[in-house]
């Protein structure tokens, strides 16, 4: 079995000798290497006894049987209270009644008073934040789930059989204080306590005792998180002291550490102060423990499956509310400032933990709500108004498309970004699928690159299957990629800009080393210029939108910005089909997506201080002042900014006439066309190279030189001979011009109401 199949469970089960045997050696290496585990009473409940009783019941067994008795062994007594003010003391008598019911009838009613130690008026918020601390306990359990056999089975079991057996002793004590002592003696003397027992040096014992054994419990558990947290590096160096242990694995610097921060809690002074603030961290920390399993339920992963049967969103639900509801009743200022102090929390664990292996719940909520969004996201309910560009932009080697990847980033208007690669290899002669260790070097790119892009790779015989492959499946739902971005097919050799990156450029960073070099000169290539052309074709077969680049690798984007303000870049438009002399429409289907995808650009942040150029080709007797006016409402209407420029071309047109085998009026011009397909099938082998050269210098003269030109990008021939010579056309026509996008579309993407 390869090793990569295997997991856990069936190295367990399936490999090696038998179960018994496996399982004899696995407690031999565990009781060799690991320390002891404790079970559940160990490990949880008593634990959770020592945090829960320690406030109130003093912990020790033989304190708490002492007070019980002493209930009811003490006769009715007297009690002198003395209470400090303003003049020196002033004393007060409470008194011991015995069990009496006219005692625990005075005592049901709320009646608050004034805390004598702080002199504070008492409310029910109050009380709560101080009685809260004698129920904190219940986490005592989970702080030592790194010790425990068994932490799924021990944890719940463990914690609420401590929780009961707490609850019932808190409810006895409270009826009988209640039932024997009076209020004055209840509010004004917090230590009665050791005035009615019949052993009162016994009840000192137990505070310290008690005091003691909470502060440990708490301390040890407190640690453990701080060592957890130091271990897993969630906070990067800022824990890095936690780390230390002694020598038999003990957390000795969590320890001291968390003693620290105690210590510094203390300087209040004031118990019944600290309890409020403790109280409101206790409840965000429950709060978050709600949460936690709420967004567990809410994200319907298969492998949450809680054993407590009584478990639903909405005890989930219901604790967070109550926590929060509590928080800001006991301190408003208090609640915001931890919540604040949460946030900050929040904010270090993004920017300073470094990536896990553990699992993120963020990513399974998100994959759940995508999910459900995606299935909302009606393909049948598209509208024009709303239509953005999805693009798929192919990639051989990203180490010669950096700024190609780059700049159709810039392109992408907030919409679907896919980088496409097609391997060549077959999987019948391959032991494993090749694409799996090079998806982590192509999302370590993406990254890199800072670009909001997926990719998708894919086996294929040729490059032209390849991308039939993912545009049919790259996408999910109504979001599929509707244009296909290509780089120019010519022989000019590919240079490395993925080195010269400036997210590469850094001493600290190096570049990916899972792409292999590029190309040499000499080297042929994966692709036919035939193949090429059919990539285009099949693509506005499939009703996609193509854009070819060109020379974009010499696209510096920065430099360009940084003289955007004397004069500022521009971005040339030509949405007239060069390649198609007796045809000057700029309003048809291609040249007005060519004219939104120079908009679109001109909208990314990065380009908003360019300006957009229209260039309109007329001749001498067609009213060019009527097509500007024509032309300039339609941008009106569009509401795109651009400058608009007449351009003479009466001297291009005529060389064609010149040099076309037909004359003008002749059937090529008759026959009728559908909006979309500007060029016919034979109209290929009518353009001459010297008519190609002549239009490529008429957009070469103009100035000043663009960042980038945007040109209409003419239907291949259905004639596949005629492959070839369509390609050669296209690098005649964009020789020379810089970063140059050929552009054809297939789809109405402009609207004039929104």
């Amino acid at each position: 079995m390869a090793s990569s199949e295997r997991s856990a469970l069936l190295t367990y089960r399936l490999c090696g000798g038998s179960a018994e045997e496996e399982r004899g050696r696995e407690r031999g290496r565990a009781a060799a290497a690991a320390p002891r585990k404790l079970p559940t009473f160990l490990g949880v409940v008593v634990p959770t006894l020592l945090s829960m009783f320690s406030v109130v019941l003093f912990l020790r067994l033989a304190v708490l049987g002492t007070i019980l008795v002493s209930f009811f062994a003490t006769r009715p007594l007297k009690v002198p209270i003395r209470l400090p003010n303003s003049n020196g003391t002033e004393t007060d008598n409470g008194f011991f009644t015995g069990f009496s019911l006219n005692t625990l009838r005075d005592n049901l009613g709320g009646e608050y008073g004034v805390d004598y130690t702080t002199g504070q008026m008492m409310s029910f918020s109050s009380v709560f934040a101080v009685m809260f601390n004698g129920c904190t306990g219940i986490m005592a359990g989970s702080n030592m789930s790194g010790d425990l056999k068994r932490p799924s089975y021990s944890i719940p079991r463990g914690t609420i059989s401590a929780v009961l057996f707490t609850y019932l002793v808190y409810n006895l004590l409270a009826f009988l204080m209640c039932a024997t002592c009076n209020r004055i003696l209840l509010q004004k003397d917090y230590g009665f306590l050791r005035d009615i027992s019949i052993f009162p040096p016994l009840v000192t014992v137990g505070i310290y005792a008690a005091t003691l054994s909470a502060a440990m419990s708490n301390l040890i558990g407190a640690s453990r998180i701080l060592y957890a947290l130091a271990r897993d590096d969630l906070f990067g160096r800022a824990l890095a002291l936690a780390k230390k242990t002694s020598a038999s694995g003990n957390p000795v610097m969590a320890v001291i550490l968390s003693w620290l921060v105690v210590q510094v809690v203390l300087f209040s002074g004031k118990l019944n102060t600290i309890a409020s603030v403790v109280t409101i961290f206790f409840l965000l920390v429950y709060a978050t423990v709600n949460l936690a399993c709420l967004a567990l339920e809410w994200a319907s992963a298969p492998n949450f499956r809680p054993t407590f049967r009584y478990f639903t969103w909405h005890t989930c639900l219901l604790g967070i509310a109550g926590c929060c509801v509590m928080m800001f009743l006991i301190s408003p200022v208090s609640a915001s400032a931890s919540l604040g102090f949460l946030v900050l929390l929040l904010l270090a664990l993004h920017y300073l933990s470094p990536s896990s292996t553990w699992g993120y719940i963020s990513q399974a909520l998100i994959f759940h709500q995508v999910r459900k969004y995606l299935l909302m996201l009606d393909v049948r309910k598209d509208h024009v108004k709303f239509w953005r560009p999805q693009m798929l932009l192919m990639v051989q080697n990203p180490r010669g498309s950096a700024r190609l990847i780059d700049f159709v980033n810039d392109l992408k208007k907030s919409g679907l970004y896919v980088l496409g690669h097609v391997e060549l290899q077959d999987l019948d002669m391959l032991p494993s699928d090749p694409l799996q260790s090079q998806q982590d070097s192509w999302l370590s790119l993406v990254d890199k690159l800072n670009v909001k892009a997926f990719v998708s790779l894919t086996l294929a015989p040729s490059v032209r299957h390849g991308v039939r492959q993912l545009l049919f499946t790259s996408g999910l739902g109504g979001m599929r990629p509707n244009t296909l971005v290509l780089g120019f097919y010519d022989d000019e050799a590919p240079q490395d800009g993925l080195a010269r990156h400036p997210a590469f450029t850094s001493a600290r960073e190096e570049v990916p080393l899972g792409f292999p070099l590029l190309r040499a000169p000499t080297t042929p290539k994966l692709l036919s210029a035939r193949e090429y052309v059919g990539i285009v074709a099949d693509a506005l077969k499939m009703l996609r939108n193509v854009l070819l680049a060109r020379q974009l690798e010499s696209l510096d984007k920065a430099w360009e910005l940084r003289r955007a303000a004397s004069p500022p870049p521009t971005i040339h438009v030509w949405p007239v089909n060069l390649l198609r002399p007796d045809s000057a429409r700029y309003a048809d289907t291609c040249s007005l997506f060519l004219l939104q995808m120079a908009c679109v650009l001109n909208m990314a942040r990065a380009w908003r201080r360019a300006r957009l150029r229209l260039f309109l080709c007329v001749e001498a007797g067609t009213m060019p002042h009527a097509q500007e006016e024509k032309l300039r409402q339609l941008l009106k209407d569009l509401r795109i900014q651009a400058q608009i420029q007449l351009v003479p071309w009466d001297a291009i047109t005529r060389l064609h006439w010149q040099t076309c085998q037909r004359p003008p009026g002749g059937p090529a011009e008759e026959e009728e066309e559908e909006e979309g397909v500007v060029n016919f099938p034979t109209n290929t082998t009518q353009v001459s190279d010297q008519y190609v050269c002549a239009a490529n210098k008429l957009v070469l003269e103009q100035s000043p030189a663009p960042a980038v030109r945007f040109l209409y990008l003419p239907r291949p021939p259905a004639d596949t001979s005629l492959y070839p010579l369509y390609l050669h056309q296209l690098e005649l026509l964009t020789r020379g011009l810089g970063p140059t996008v050929l552009v054809h579309g297939v789809s109405a993407v402009t609207s004039t109401q929104l």
